[in-house]
């Protein structure tokens, strides 16, 4: 009887030390799940809160700004300053459809000669594979310099044209690695049963490769999509002729230049001249809108493709 009390007792003491544990460790994971909530959302507020104040301000009367020096919706709205800076200035209408083209022909370069490149290159019995391998991976380490990539580009006569913008850069050595990585991912038996029914090379990317790795070319062309649209260095570097800038480099001439005070200008009506702390807001509006339309649509792919991509292989 003796033995059983103490078998009971012993049972008794050891469950409440695993209710002990699993209570320290319930106490410890919800603790650490708060703070990193509360830091991401400090994070969160700290980006997104001046994003705001900027949108509230292109929408709002410029006289409002003089009353209220931060603010979180339009006060006095009205949108004569995105009408002065799309329909009156030029410079911003034209770089805006200079920034659209260019980023839809830079990311379709950059996907088909990356994904035409990675192909090949994920099988190692390819001509050439182990000198081609070593020269992508000496670029992830040193890159040819400023001036030698300048000296290069004027070589060539790509000085002042859009070439200059979207060749050089077509290809890089990083999401390269990561498409042979998701290619050699992808079954061996589609390419041998394509084989078996007569099908290419070419044939095999086309029909089988590029359909299997949707996750793959949602999330680069995403990626590309936003490094072209923000891309402006080399575009001062490259391209003297302002009407061929982007608005990135409209926007970013606009914030090196001298501020003024708003209530410089404040006419309203058809002479109506925004002050130029109104004009950059609406410009970073305008400059940011597409980028943050075409993100959800292919962020669910961002997690797939990358990890895809970069563990198997």
């Amino acid at each position: 009887m003796t033995s059983k009390k103490t078998k009971y007792r012993g049972e008794n003491i050891a469950m409440q030390k695993r209710h002990w544990k699993y209570w320290k460790y319930s106490v410890g994971s919800v603790t650490f799940d708060v703070i990193n909530i509360l830091l991401l959302l400090a994070f969160g507020l700290v980006c997104l809160l001046p994003f705001l104040f900027v949108i509230a301000a292109s929408f709002s009367n410029p006289t409002e700004l003089l009353k209220y020096k931060f603010f979180l919706w339009p006060k006095g709205f009205t949108l004569d300053s995105y009408k002065y800076v799309l329909f009156t200035t030029d410079s911003v209408g034209r770089s805006l459809l200079v920034s659209v083209i260019m980023t839809i022909l830079g990311t379709a370069i950059s996907m088909a000669v990356t994904s035409m490149m990675a192909y090949p290159l994920a099988h190692s019995n390819v001509f050439g594979f182990k000198p081609i391998m070593k020269m992508v991976t000496i670029t992830l380490v040193f890159g040819g310099g400023m001036i030698p990539t300048y000296l290069t580009i004027g070589a060539y006569g790509m000085l002042d044209s859009y070439a200059s913008i979207l060749l050089p850069g077509a290809v890089s050595a990083s999401s390269l690695i990561v498409f042979i990585s998701f290619f050699r991912s992808l079954p061996k038996e589609l390419e041998e049963a394509a084989k078996i029914d007569g099908c290419n090379d070419f044939g095999i990317f086309i029909k089988i490769v590029l359909p299997t790795s949707t996750a793959l070319l949602a999330t680069f062309t995403l990626l590309f999509a936003v490094g072209n649209w923000n891309a402006w260095f080399n575009y001062i570097l490259y391209i003297n002729d302002s009407t061929k800038w982007p608005v990135q480099v409209i926007l970013r001439t606009m914030l090196s230049t001298s501020n003024s005070a708003i209530g410089d200008s404040l006419m309203m009506g058809e002479d109506y001249v925004p002050p130029q702390d109104v004009v950059r807001y609406c410009t970073i509006v305008i400059a940011t809108a597409p980028i943050l339309v075409v993100y959800p649509f292919l962020q669910k792919y961002f997690t797939k493709g990358i990890m895809i991509g970069s563990v198997k292989g």
